[in-house]
């Protein structure tokens, strides 16, 4: 639910700015502005407040429902709200400070130019453009300041990264970057993990005294019947009938009637089992289905489409199973496996972080050589052997670096980079625009983070953290 509130907040309508000067708009006349002022702050920008009215208004103009908030509350949901409000008050601080315009003439052709709001003839229609705002329910001031600081934003982007052009060799560093090939030699992990029938039975033994509550299993005792027309009803079809005395069994259930009360009332034969865990996809559809919704004490009622599950969970019982149980032991051996793994992994990942692995620890790691392999890496995008990721890390990586990398099955490798190959981008090739504009965009980015960097410095954010409790109280 948060993820999904999390992407419609930074949708295009959500994440329009509110501009902090007064707009004339250009069909309807004046509209309301978003003011900063010393009352009730609820977080300051240097010496520009924003009240509680504005982080409200911000939250109605987001259009996420008062019970998404309100669930969502202890999840940090106002506070993304007012981050979200933070930066883009930030940006229009900075738009103003800078002193970028957006005229009301160019607005004005904007929305004329628009095709939406056009007639056969490609001329502006205020019929369609009210149409228009009917349908999306939202004021003419609203939009057109919306559009307004969607272009003072483009243009405020622009005025940072304007004329910005890669020049050959920093193309040339990407296109090698992507197309170099790459020797690597490695091992796959596997060979060196400690195997399963290795751990012996004290380690075995001390692992389950170090985690015995973990290790227990859920015993259920419950009584069960499956409801269907014929035991019901003493018929065939799921008719009127059928499901008028499945409404007064839920009925019978809400008043907190027992199931066997329940049972006897309607002449049903309740099974019991006793002691049942789930532990293989051999067993009875109905007992899972049961032990998945166990819940202690509880009489439950499930619609399985070919008929009506009625149970109730007698009794839960936690115990650890026997030593001499054998799937209990395999268990434990896998858990310990999957943990050596984990430890083995993260440790070397340590040392090769630290700079305390070299050539002789890489060799050193098995006895027999033919565990080491090598290849030769063609491909930034070449993922037949390795996961993408692992080789996007390690195209980042110069010679002789060591990492780790997993491939398609999950398998984890100890690799070194030995060589690698690299080819100039030739001036007149075909490919040079595609390379070009990559870097460019690799620029750009840069100058946007060294921009952050002085906005951070430039601007100081205080929260009011008591007056936003009382905003987080007004949605509890």
């Amino acid at each position: 639910m948060l993820n999904k509130l999390r992407n419609f907040s930074k949708g295009k309508m959500a994440t329009a700015l509110v501009v902090i000067i007064t707009i004339p708009f250009i069909f309807w006349g004046m509209g309301s502005v978003f003011s900063g002022g010393n009352t009730n702050s609820v977080a300051k920008i240097n010496n520009f407040n924003i009240s509680t009215e504005n982080f409200v208004t911000y939250i109605n103009r987001s259009r996420i429902k008062t019970e998404i908030i309100k669930n969502n509350i202890d999840e940090n949901v106002l506070e993304d709200l007012l981050a979200q409000l933070l930066s883009n008050t930030l940006i229009d601080l900075e738009i103003e400070d800078q002193n970028i315009k957006f005229s009301n003439n160019i607005l004005a052709k904007r929305i004329k130019k628009n095709k939406s709001f056009q007639d056969v003839n490609n001329i502006f229609s205020r019929t369609k453009y009210e149409k228009f705002l009917l349908e999306n329910n939202i004021s003419a001031a609203d939009f057109e300041i919306k559009l307004r600081n969607k272009e003072l934003k483009n243009n405020f982007f622009a005025y940072i990264s304007g004329g910005v052009t890669s020049p050959y060799f920093f193309t040339n560093n990407v296109y090698k970057n992507q197309t170099k090939e790459i020797e690597i030699s490695y091992i796959n992990l596997n060979s060196i993990y400690k195997k399963k029938d290795q751990f012996t039975k004290s380690e075995i033994d001390q692992f389950i005294n170090d985690n015995e509550d973990k290790l227990k299993k859920e015993l259920i005792d419950f009584s069960y019947v499956k409801l269907t027309p014929q035991n019901l009803i003493q018929g065939t079809q799921f008719d009127e009938n059928f499901f008028s005395k499945i409404d007064e069994i839920e009925n019978l259930i809400s008043n907190n009637s027992d199931i066997k009360n329940i049972t006897t009332n309607f002449s049903l034969k309740l099974k019991f089992v006793k002691d049942y865990i789930s532990e293989n996809d051999e067993e009875d559809e109905t007992y899972k289905e049961i032990y998945l919704n166990r819940e202690s004490n509880k009489i439950q009622l499930i619609d399985k489409n070919d008929y009506y599950l009625l149970f109730k969970i007698e009794q839960i019982k936690k115990i650890l199973p026997s030593r001499d149980d054998n799937n209990f032991i395999n268990l434990v051996k896998n858990t310990l496996f999957e943990k050596n793994k984990y430890d083995y992994n993260k440790n070397l990942l340590i040392k090769i972080q630290k700079k305390d692995f070299n050539e002789s620890d890489f060799l050193n790691l098995v006895s027999d050589r033919n565990f080491v392999k090598k290849d030769k890496i063609k491909s930034i995008k070449e993922d037949n052997k390795f996961s993408i990721n692992s080789i996007k890390l390690l195209y980042s990586l110069p010679k002789n670096s060591f990492l780790l990398m997993d491939d398609n099955e999950k398998n984890i490798y100890i690799t070194k980079i030995e060589n690698i190959f690299a080819n100039n981008l030739k001036e007149n090739s075909i490919d040079i625009n595609t390379y070009s504009k990559q870097s460019t965009i690799k620029l750009r980015d840069g100058l946007f983070g060294s921009y952050d960097s002085l906005m951070n410095k430039k601007y100081k954010i205080e929260i009011n953290q008591k007056t936003l409790e009382r905003v987080k109280n007004y949605f509890k």
